[in-house]
């Protein structure tokens, strides 16, 4: 019996540690401390969700606008490429009406891996055209996206801060298509 409570608590540490590591990582790779602070905050759904990693020189002007279903829109903020071999784009997903969304599970994507992790941004994509490839949400080894995550609904009025994180297309790629199920596709613009 003793046996297999240490096997359970030492699986539950185990489990802590890597949620811990996903969690530090995700927050560091926000692109060295900037100073620059947006002039109003984004207020979160009370529905939970993982924070977005912080962005040196996001603007107030979204990079781009897309309207999904049920009122929901979401404002693209920025779309940062890292040192580290990725880019991270940062946004505002928002209820645009008169009552509570049930967030569709298809922005989930139809990955078996992503979607057993519960509700995220895991089927939103990047499209280089000219480089005729196609980036899809990173995700860690146990299959779990690298995006904010476990939201179900947005009350009426209320936006939630959201990022995603892809593999970087080539430097010489700036433009990219944006693509979130549901949501109208958009070309947005890669920093950095």
């Amino acid at each position: 019996m003793s046996i297999r409570f240490t096997s359970t608590a030492r699986r539950g540490l185990v489990a802590l540690a890597v949620a811990t590591g996903l969690t530090l990582g995700v927050a560091g790779c926000g692109g060295g401390g900037g100073d620059k602070k947006p002039d109003t905050p984004a207020s979160a759904s009370k529905s939970g969700g993982s924070d977005p990693s912080a962005q040196e020189g996001q603007s107030d002007a979204p990079l781009a606008e897309v309207k999904g279903s049920n009122g929901l829109i979401l404002d693209i903020t920025s779309a940062t490429r890292d040192s580290g071999g990725f880019v991270t784009v940062n946004g505002n997903l928002k209820n645009d009406a008169d009552k509570s969304v049930v967030v569709p599970a298809a922005l989930s994507g139809n990955e078996t891996e992503v979607i057993r992790n519960g509700p995220s941004l895991g089927g939103a994509t990047l499209v280089d055209s000219k480089g005729k490839k196609r980036y899809y949400v990173l995700r860690d080894t146990d299959g779990r996206p690298l995006t904010t995550t476990g939201f179900t609904t947005i009350k009426s009025g209320d936006e939630l801060a959201v990022f995603m994180q892809f593999p970087a297309p080539p430097t010489t790629t700036t433009d990219v298509s944006f693509e979130l199920p549901t949501f109208a596709v958009a070309t947005i613009k890669i920093s950095g």
